[in-house]
């Protein structure tokens, strides 16, 4: 024991001769970094790769990889969420929240299936079949016409039914700080100049089921 222990001490000293180092492992590369840069920004498309799908292809792809569990024609299987159909019912008691009815961007749908799908081996699809798993999906919700080509040009262009009920900028006051990058205040200098709780704006100054009093 007392030779694994010195063992053990001469490597903590090793490791600690590396300053800003754990000496194990290696620098990730260009290529290997690049490999898990795969998100593809919803509004423009920024970010899609490469190739094309069409819905005749998404329909065998769909049949192989997502049809179990989401239904022949996108109804749902189960538990497992549908992808088509809703269309009208957010604002009734039980919403139905489906790509036709919900999302607000098509190249969203890409990137879901992209990262995601199929659920047991997810990111193992190659790029052409997302595209055509898209199309097919966007044609089964009526939001294309058959002949429909998915890209990462067409999909932009993709009119989604609920894209302007989105509010798209949050206007709560505190998320709208900008984070300070440089020439900051000094954090000492900082004096708190009201409360929430001091405005009356708390439950333990407001709710009548609190009879806690304002410190």
């Amino acid at each position: 024991m007392a030779v694994v222990a010195i063992l053990l001490a001469a490597g903590n000293l090793a490791g600690a001769a590396e300053p800003g180092s754990f000496g194990y492992g290696s620098a990730a590369t260009p290529a290997q970094i690049a490999g898990w840069d795969i998100d593809a920004r919803g509004e423009d498309g920024a970010g899609l790769p490469p190739g094309k799908g069409t819905v005749d292809r998404g329909a065998d792809v769909y049949a192989e990889q997502c049809a179990a569990c989401h239904g022949t024609f996108g109804e749902g299987e189960g538990r497992f969420p549908k992808l088509v159909g809703g269309v009208g019912s957010l604002r009734d008691e039980r919403p139905e929240p489906t790509v036709g009815s919900y999302w607000p961007f098509a190249p969203t749908l890409f990137d879901y299936i992209n990262r995601a799908m199929p659920m047991p081996a997810p990111h193992t699809l190659s790029s052409d079949d997302v595209y055509a798993l898209t199309a097919y999906i966007l044609s089964l919700n009526d939001l294309v016409p058959h002949e429909f080509v998915a890209d990462r040009n067409s999909l932009p262009k993709v009119k989604m039914r609920n894209r302007d009920n989105f509010i798209w900028t949050d206007p709560r006051p505190d998320t709208m700080a900008k984070p300070c990058m440089n020439n900051c205040v000094n954090a000492a200098d900082v004096r708190l100049s009201s409360t929430a709780e001091g405005r009356d704006l708390t439950p333990r100054t407001t709710g009548p089921l609190d009879t806690m009093q304002p410190k």
